[in-house]
């Protein structure tokens, strides 16, 4: 039995396992202690398998990634934000794609965007085909030892596994066909078949999934094979016989030295990381000289010159504008134009590297002149960025209609995206593209552990009532349909709500103490949750809904203050 079969005996064992606990822990919702419980039964895995057969892909980097998984995960048990769990989410399925880089032979450090996306798109096709080759081709049944009472338990486990679905299958036939049969059945087993089938499903997608991700993390791929030029070359030297009449070297030591030589260089000729991916293999015609890149970036600039200019008083005038303007609203000023301007913001970013991944590098020309066009580029985005930020201040303050999520978070992705144009600059404009997606990337992580120092659904509700105390209005309806995050200020805040609005927040409070009850499953416990269900407890007189005078329905929401 070879280390590749030991290897993915290991793999199997391990996602089945894995599997297992996933039915038994991930089956619970709301989402909490479970996901940091399995994810962290998953890091474990990944360590204990890496450091027994891939001990080269344990580095600083790769700590830094499993550490960011159990630290994400965490974030499960802290926060109970729907938006922070999906972003949660997201950035744990980030991470697990990238694990998967030192198995394409690249360096996580110094990849590219590219690479991160081709991992990541590695990383989804192995969970649906990779268990196939882990089964079919990575282990070799014959060669693992059958002696004994492991001969008789993979016969046993063989039987069952053909002999379980076969029996389960006429089994539902003759309990649908006879009700006394099925009578017998029930009482004899106090078989779900329902229930059965969901935890036989579930355990197999999980374990599947498991397996296929461990098989691509673990196992290499060949390299790149740079021609046929270097396989002859290679395979010429390795069939190469000396002749009795050969002239052989009196130092052996010569000999060697000159021998390891060829054989460094015939190495090094065969092949090519895909770390060092460029454009070198595109014809000309697809590549960008000074010329086209003059064109391309230099047109771009005239147009971000333009519109700068052109809507200086606009993009900041601020509510002047709006006041003096007749039939223009606020909502229309900052609204349309924040997420245009987001979105130009975004679209940016991946316009500076496929340029720059484009330009050729025969002229040291082509490589000053893109980094003065993005330079001045980059800085007119800035100068957007900031009006568009101005525009949702002035949607979000004491003149607009207060906070909400969906205006949050676009927010924060435009903070996100100006740190990493700030890392633009500070990497691929000075020659160190290799740096720019590795710190692009953990200035992400970064942002995103702060919102859960930040607490949004906190910061949203409290947003509001500063407001509602300079004079605007407060939405209760709106407000309490945050997550458990925002219970305390709301409760806290109370007193210095209007009537109205004071039985609009008990009315939802009081629902969600109800609910609150319901959940006792310790897998899905989570901080928040329990700290929200422990105030609420304590705080059951101030939700008494006896002091409340009138019936509230549809029409007392005031809604339409949050969706002009």
């Amino acid at each position: 039995m070879n280390d590749k079969t030991k290897t993915g005996i290991e793999i199997l064992q391990t996602a089945i396992l894995l599997g297992i606990t996933g039915d038994m822990l991930l089956r619970a919702t709301p989402w909490g202690l479970n996901v940091f419980l399995w994810v962290s039964l998953l890091v474990a895995a990944m360590v204990a398998i890496t450091f027994r057969r891939r001990r080269e892909h344990w580095t600083p980097q790769t700590m830094a990634l499993h550490g960011g998984l159990v630290f994400f995960s965490l974030m499960y048990v802290w926060r109970d934000s729907l938006e922070l769990q999906i972003l949660d989410f997201l950035a744990i399925i980030t991470i697990l794609g990238l694990l998967i880089l030192p198995s394409l032979n690249m360096k996580i450090h110094i990849a590219g965007v590219f690479h991160y996306m081709a991992a990541l798109c590695w990383s989804g096709i192995s969970l649906a085909f990779a268990p196939f080759l882990l089964l079919v081709e990575d282990i070799k049944w014959k060669t693992i030892p059958s002696t004994g009472f492991s001969k008789h338990l993979v016969s046993v486990l063989k039987g069952l596994a053909i002999a379980a679905p076969i029996l389960l299958v006429f089994g539902a036939l003759f309990m649908a066909a006879d009700a006394v049969f099925q009578g017998i059945i029930e009482k004899t087993f106090n078989i779900n078949l329902e229930v059965i089938t969901t935890h036989v499903v579930v355990i197999s997608i999980i374990t599947w999934m498991v397996a296929g991700y461990l098989r691509s993390s673990m196992f290499k791929l060949s390299p790149i094979s740079s021609g046929p030029a270097a396989d002859a070359k290679s395979a010429a030297m390795k069939d190469q016989v000396p002749s009795v009449t050969m002239h052989v070297s009196e130092d052996p030591a010569g000999n060697d030295e000159k021998a390891k030589k060829e054989e460094a260089e015939v190495k090094k000729e065969k092949t090519s990381t895909w770390q060092d991916f460029n454009n070198s293999f595109l014809p000309g015609f697809f590549t960008l000289g000074a010329v086209e890149t003059a064109i391309v970036l230099g047109l771009i600039n005239l147009l971000f010159l333009s519109f700068v200019i052109i809507q200086i008083p606009y993009l900041f005038g601020g509510i002047e504008i709006v006041q003096s303007t007749p039939d223009f609203k606020l909502a229309e000023y900052a609204r349309r134009g924040f997420g245009e301007l987001v979105l130009v913001a975004a679209l940016v970013l991946p316009i500076l590297l496929g340029a720059h991944w484009l330009l050729r590098k025969d002229n040291p020309m082509n490589e000053r002149l893109y980094r003065i066009l993005a330079a001045i580029q980059i800085g007119l985005l800035f100068v957007i960025m900031i009006s568009a930020a101005q525009r949702m201040l002035l949607y979000t303050g004491n003149m607009g209609y207060g906070l909400t999520a969906e205006r949050l978070y676009p927010m924060v992705f435009m903070i996100w995206l100006a740190m990493v144009f700030t890392w633009f600059l500070m990497t691929v404009l000075r020659g160190m593209r290799s740096q720019f997606a590795w710190g692009a990337l953990w200035s992400g992580l970064f942002l995103l552990g702060t919102l859960h120092v930040l607490n949004p659904d906190d910061f949203i509700v409290r947003t509001n009532i500063r407001l509602m105390q300079e004079g605007r209005a407060f939405d209760g309806y709106a407000n309490t349909r945050l997550s458990d995050d925002s219970v305390p200020v709301l409760l806290d805040s109370m007193e210095l709500m209007s009537a109205n609005q004071r039985c609009t927040v008990k009315r939802k409070l009081s629902r969600r103490l109800a609910e609150s009850h319901q959940e006792m499953d310790f897998r899905s416990w989570n901080y928040s949750r329990w700290v929200a269900s422990s105030r609420l407890a304590e705080n059951r007189p101030l939700l008494d809904m006896s002091t409340c005078a009138e019936e509230f329905g549809s029409r007392f929401r005031q809604r339409e203050l949050f969706h002009r």
